[in-house]
């Protein structure tokens, strides 16, 4: 076939070879062709793309091999649809036709493609003037010598002016039925399957001249061989219509757009409540219980036969077909619904609007799917002449039937939508506390119910020293897994968190239990699993006013000063946690007081179709008002970055930065010497005075006594005591000592080991961080109550302590 023949063949087609656009990919994914309809269709260069991957313009890296999973095989290509990125930054839904060429070289790729809506309309007008030019055929129009002309040019070319200028026939002969059928206004034309005779006009001839004769009139009788040519063109559409989503509402509602003019005046679909998939997921089966109106619809647009609103319970009389219809498992058939059936006695709403519409048929028929029950449809016909007769029970039953697999498919979705979703929301933190160092606003949004729960998650953990730590990381995934597996990465981090370890090495931690999580998985599935996420960790001192950060494969913070741009500051950019190997990295930022930090996930930036450097831009915006209420802040974000239904998880954290002041902490240097404990405990009882903490003075000398001691004994270097008023009473020695002190049990002869015992005892908290230079013990005690005695403290003299291994 020569090229003149392939442009004649694919005229008008979007996706010809000649009028589509065309590149030309390596067996390594690297463009080596890029032809100019190329160019207009992605506004890339021929320059700027050759050699390049195909994946770089894709929306995604796994767009095209899912693609090519999901894609229809036709000879020895593919037919798919795939996003991709235009040269100015928005998305494009392109259909796509993919052909391996094999070559000395290895095998090389062939890809035209063009926008979808191009190849949507095109597929249209095709079916279109087939069925019209089937329909022609069969009524003995087309091919007249006398009428239809002698060459290709006497076809109409446009499918519009065609439709224009003749419409198809929409009444029937009087043969034997003598009735018409109009199409009600608006909707398409029912399909009177039962209807005994052919149209009885034809397309225009055309003459010789090329002069347009008029329709001519035809009565050719219609045959079962045409009865079912048009059911299998029905069943056919539904199979491509109904579950095009696992959206449950949008299913119900296909299954209506199906039956709705072609086979009745009016449907209603009732499933069980168990069959919304509620948030009690107990129940697992969604037989029994209250039928609830699941969708409807009718030829009138003010649906005059509605007698119950969509999510409300219908109740139908025992004796009603669709109760008979339930319990039997089988459809029900009234050829002739007169006004004075028995059941309707019982339910006088419904006979009153059955007999104001003229009801002359009515058909129900159960919703089953895997031998379970989940609901009925009842379908009526009263402007459309013809009662339900058993081929349109056949036929019914049959879209019922695969009608029902999807809404099953969808019911179970929904349920492990919600399942997973329940398991996230657990996970999270139901509601942050107050704190000193910070101000906190957050926000959580999952992903819609087609892209399913992710792995987002958010915290706030509170440290030693006034200090908070600043979390926010995504699990790579979608699912329940994701959501199972974000709960043992926040559980594991709020561990290291307490044991406050400095960030670096708290994500190298975490990497190491990724990689233990995935080798777990791989073994329990027989197969590679990929299970990984990012992270960032942030630590901030309200007294240092210092903010350290350091991040696995996640966006760096961003920082709204009160009066400077906002900064993304540049923290080293460790590898995604599960990868193992690779070292992590912090960094020290100096924050000032009031300013806003905003962490995030890549969802934030990535949520619509656009760069992600549109994204960063107006995140900045989001941002640039810290002086803000934080919820005012929040709000702004999620309406300046986010699409209403986004595609994946949402989670966000911003907190507003507090300092402590020089008057709610101090601080004193110790000498290695026993008799100087004496003194320190002296200063330590003097501010507490000063700060109105005088209850707290007891408890407060026996800890300085014993940590300082212990510090003596122990340690080496210069000893440092600090005392910080927070929220609670914070006491902290530091020395030069890299080594743990740990509690023991002492025995009853033992002269010393009680000391930590002790101060455990005593203390709400106590525990020990590393330092650069050394480490430092704190102990946290709580303000008491006013009626609170000094009685019920021990008693305990200086000297008594250094029970603890320093």
């Amino acid at each position: 076939m020569g090229l003149t023949d392939m442009a004649h063949e694919h005229r008008g087609d979007p996706l010809g070879i000649t009028s589509a656009a065309v590149a030309l990919v390596d067996a390594y994914g690297l463009i080596q062709y890029w032809s100019r309809r190329a160019q207009a269709l992605l506004g890339y260069s021929a320059a700027g793309v050759l050699r390049r991957p195909v994946t770089s313009l894709l929306a995604s890296e796994e767009a095209l091999s899912s693609a090519l999973a999901e894609g229809r095989r036709v000879g020895d290509g593919w037919e798919s649809v795939v996003t991709a990125r235009h040269c100015s930054g928005h998305r494009i839904e392109l259909a796509l036709r993919a052909c391996p060429l094999r070559t000395g070289e290895g095998s090389s790729w062939l890809f035209v493609a063009c926008d979808i809506s191009a190849s949507h309309k095109w597929e249209q007008e095709q079916t279109v003037m087939g069925r019209l030019l089937e329909w022609a055929v069969t009524a003995g129009i087309v091919g007249d010598a006398e009428h239809s002309g002698h060459g290709e040019d006497r076809v109409p070319q446009g499918m519009e002016d065609l439709l224009r200028s003749h419409p198809p026939p929409l009444t029937t002969s009087a043969g034997e039925s003598g009735q018409t059928a109009p199409a009600p206004s608006g909707q398409g034309t029912p399909l009177l399957l039962s209807a005994p005779v052919k149209p009885t006009f034809g397309l225009p001839a055309t003459a010789p001249e090329g002069k347009t004769l008029p329709p001519r009139p035809t009565s050719a009788a219609a045959t079962p061989r045409d009865g079912a040519r048009e059911r299998l063109a029905l069943i056919n559409e539904a199979g491509h219509r109904i579950g095009s989503t696992l959206d449950l509402d949008c299913t119900v509602n296909e299954l209506a757009e199906v039956l709705v003019p072609q086979l009745a005046d009016f449907v209603a679909i009732d499933l069980f409540q168990g069959g919304f998939a509620p948030a009690d997921l107990t129940t697992g089966s969604a037989t029994g219980g209250t039928l609830t109106r699941a969708a409807h619809l009718s030829i009138h647009k003010d649906l005059p036969e509605v007698v119950v609103a969509i999510g409300e319970p219908t109740r139908y009389p025992p004796r009603s077909p669709q109760q008979r219809c339930l319990k039997a498992g089988q459809s029900v058939l009234d050829a002739v619904l007169a006004p004075t059936t028995s059941w309707l006695t019982e339910d006088p709403l419904r006979l009153e609007t059955l007999r104001r519409l003229g009801v002359h048929s009515h058909l129900t028929v159960p919703l089953m799917a895997r031998g379970v029950t989940i609901g009925v449809v009842t379908v009526l016909r009263w402007e459309n002449p013809n009662a339900f007769d058993e081929d349109d029970l056949l036929l019914i039953e049959e879209l019922v039937a695969r009608a029902a697999v999807c809404v099953d498919n969808a019911r179970r979705f929904a349920r492990e939508h919600n399942a997973a979703l329940t398991l996230q929301t657990s996970l999270l933190p139901p509601d942050l506390p107050d704190y000193s160092a910070v101000e906190i606003a957050y926000r959580y949004l999952p992903a819609d119910a087609e892209a399913g729960v992710g792995g987002d998650w958010f915290d706030v953990i509170p440290l030693s020293g006034a200090r908070v730590a600043l979390v926010v990381g995504d699990v790579i995934g979608h699912g329940i897994h994701a959501a199972a597996s974000m709960g043992r990465l926040r559980a594991a981090v709020q561990t290291l968190a307490d044991l406050d370890l400095p960030p670096d090495e708290l994500l190298a931690h975490v990497d190491d239990l990724v990689l233990r999580l995935a080798d777990e998985a791989e073994a329990a599935t027989d197969g590679p699993l990929v299970i990984g996420a990012t992270c960032v960790y942030a630590v901030y001192d309200p007294i240092s006013r210092k903010l350290n950060v350091a991040r696995a494969g996640h966006p760096s913070p961003a920082i709204a000063h009160l009066r400077e741009p906002v900064e993304f500051p540049d923290i080293p950019a460790g590898p995604p946690l599960g990868l193992g190997g690779l070292p992590f990295e912090s960094a020290e930022i100096e924050v000032e007081e009031g300013s806003v930090i905003a962490l995030y996930t890549d969802g934030l930036i990535e949520a619509s179709d656009r760069d992600v450097d549109v994204g960063f831009e107006r995140l900045c915006f989001a941002l640039a008002h810290p002086d803000r209420p934080l919820e005012e802040i929040c709000d702004t974000m999620v309406r300046t970055l986010l699409p209403d239904h986004p595609h994946d998880d949402v989670a966000f954290l911003i907190a507003r930065t507090h300092i402590l002041t020089s008057d709610r902490f101090t601080s004193w240097e110790v000498p290695a010497d026993p008799r100087a404990v004496h003194e320190v405990r002296g200063k330590a009882a003097r501010q507490l005075t000063a700060w109105g903490l005088e209850r707290l003075a007891f408890t407060t000398e026996l800890i300085v006594s014993e940590l300082v001691t212990n510090a003596i004994r122990h340690a080496s270097g210069p000893i440092g005591l600090r005392l910080i008023r927070d929220r609670s009473l914070i006491c902290e020695v530091s020395d030069t000592s890299n080594t743990a002190p740990h509690m023991r049990r002492s025995h009853v002869t033992d002269e010393g080991g009680r000391g930590l015992f002790l101060v455990a005892q005593v203390a709400q908290r106590w525990g020990t961080r590393y330092t650069a230079t050394g480490k430092t013990v704190w102990a946290e005690l709580q303000p008491p109550v006013a009626h609170a005695s000094r009685d019920a403290t021990p008693s305990i003299g200086p000297g008594s302590g250094g029970g603890a291994s320093g």
